[in-house]
């Protein structure tokens, strides 16, 4: 996104050359100071946080590479070349980055203008996937469309549709929502109708991160602390259900607390106890990039869910913590952004970019301390990093919209139009 840079304008034009060159700068009650002109250069958009996921997306590449080749090997695969899986995962990589430039072209008027269709859009993809013949099921779930290039998972465009949907939805009811029935209900009843219809695909995973971004904005953007936690409560509560009524999602709960039973050791408990397993093996250092036995066959879903055990184990504790901090900034970034953007006046675009912090920051949350025995398994991907060409388009897509975010908070703050 090579985008040209923004100048500050010539303020001085006129002014005599010692009156340009030491501008007086009041200090404490009384003095002045002289501080001397220095050439500024305004850059488009954040070139850090863009360099951080390129960064991230690249080590995902050669992770996902080093997880999936030896996955030729099993009878299930035997019909892959060793780089299938690292071709589709440049592929996609390559789709998202054009998809990419295109969003970033998009102002967030735009956006805003359209987040409504976009979320009726997201929902009627969600009804499609569940029609026979059309939705492609994979281990028992039926939650991808073909598109010939690749697997659309419905369910990643449905979080950012949220995403701009909440946004949109808390800007025009800012001046009623300390009301529960005309502020939190309805937005209430759009996340329960897109939960209901991924409980049948069934996506647990994506309705946790979807209800938890809907709550995050609506909390960010004024929602009393007596209404949030009355709708944590109410979350928490049909989360609760779903597991008491499930007797698989009973023993994955069972499982997480006890991985090396030998009930769950071959079962429920497989995936993570070879996760603690592979971790364990890299210790400090890890034992060097290729080296990963777990991910040999013992490992399922090396490539996916459990991308970041492989790095542990290549890479070993420092690896980990690596990927721990470059999220950690990322997040924080992507939150300063939508600080900035709302102290601009541009509270649609600061709750889009908070809000796809959420999305990120929960979503790998979840996925590391899958990862790391913490948390019960979860089928979530890491994003930016492990395989999954909808997650990856999507995932770049929103990092897309949090640049141009960026780019027209710098614009109005040195005199442009801000989009």
């Amino acid at each position: 996104m090579n985008l040209p840079s923004l100048r500050l304008p010539n303020w001085f034009r006129g002014l005599p050359q010692a009156a340009a060159d030491a501008l007086p700068v009041r200090l404490g009650t009384g003095g002045y100071a002289q501080t001397r002109a220095t050439p500024v250069r305004v850059l488009g958009f954040d070139q850090t946080l863009l360099w951080v996921c390129v960064a991230l997306m690249a080590w995902g590449l050669v992770m996902v590479y080093s997880a999936s080749i030896a996955m030729p090997d099993n009878p299930r695969f035997k019909n892959y070349t060793q780089t299938h899986f690292l071709v589709r995962h440049a592929i996609a990589i390559g789709v998202a980055f054009v998809a990419a430039l295109l969003a970033f072209q998009v102002p967030m008027q735009t956006w805003e203008k359209y987040s409504g269709w976009l979320f009726v859009f997201s929902v009627a993809l969600l009804v499609l996937v569940l029609v026979p013949f059309i939705g492609k099921g994979v281990n028992g779930a039926r939650r991808w469309i073909s598109i010939g290039i690749m697997n659309f998972q419905p369910s990643e465009l449905a979080k950012l549709a949220v995403v701009f949907y909440a946004s949109a939805y808390m800007v025009r009811k800012m001046e009623v929502k300390e009301n529960f029935w005309r502020a939190v209900l309805p937005m209430g009843v759009a996340i329960a109708l897109v939960g209901v219809l991924l409980l049948l695909e069934p996506d647990m995973g994506a309705f946790m991160v979807i209800a938890i971004v809907a709550m995050g904005i609506l909390f960010l953007g004024g929602v009393n602390a007596r209404m949030f936690f009355l709708i944590a409560a109410v979350l928490l509560t049909a989360f609760s259900l779903m597991i008491l009524t499930s007797e698989w999602r009973r023993e994955r709960i069972f499982a997480y607390l006890n991985p090396w039973d030998e009930k769950h050791a071959l079962g429920k408990g497989y995936q993570l106890s070879h996760s603690l397993i592979a971790i364990g093996r890299g210790e400090i250092f890890g034992v060097g990039l290729g080296g990963s036995v777990e991910k040999l066959h013992w490992l399922p879903e090396a490539h996916t869910d459990f991308l970041l055990a492989v790095i542990g184990e290549e890479f070993g504790l420092v690896g980990v913590v690596c990927v721990i901090v470059l999220f950690f900034w990322l997040i924080r970034r992507i939150m300063h952004i939508g600080r900035q953007a709302i102290a601009l006046d541009r509270v649609f675009s600061g709750l889009v970019a908070q809000g796809i912090g959420v999305w990120m920051g929960f979503q790998a949350f979840i996925n590391m301390g899958v990862n790391l025995g913490a948390l019960p398994t979860k089928g979530l991907t890491l994003p930016l990093m492990s395989f999954g060409g909808s997650a990856i388009l999507l995932n770049v897509v929103a990092i897309a919209v949090v640049l141009r975010i960026d780019y027209e908070s710098r614009q109005l703050m040195h005199g442009g139009r801000g989009g």
